[in-house]
């Protein structure tokens, strides 16, 4: 009997996949910070209000800054510090 090695077989192997640590702004400074895996569809989520909250409350649309993570949990570390001492959604 052939056996396939997993690589081989292809079934669970999947594309790298990286996570985002990303800050949105307007010009009245105020700022969010989130976490994705895709950071054109949460943007564009972001300025089509797709999801009520904190960014379509106070009209928080504009891309300002990411950062790229191999490992979600380096991605929330990295989002939990950037809010450390601020209110909901909001990035001191």
């Amino acid at each position: 009997m052939l056996t396939l090695s997993t690589a081989e077989r292809g079934s669970t192997c999947r594309p790298m996949r990286n996570f985002y640590v990303y800050i949105l702004s307007r010009k009245s400074r105020v700022l969010y910070t989130g976490v994705t895996d895709d950071i054109y569809r949460r943007t564009w989520e972001h300025k089509n209000d797709v999801n009520p909250g904190f960014t379509g409350d106070y009209k928080v649309h504009r891309l300002v800054y990411y950062e790229t993570f191999k490992y979600v949990n380096n991605a929330i570390v990295r989002e939990k510090r950037s809010r450390a001492g601020c209110g909901e959604g909001k990035l001191c």
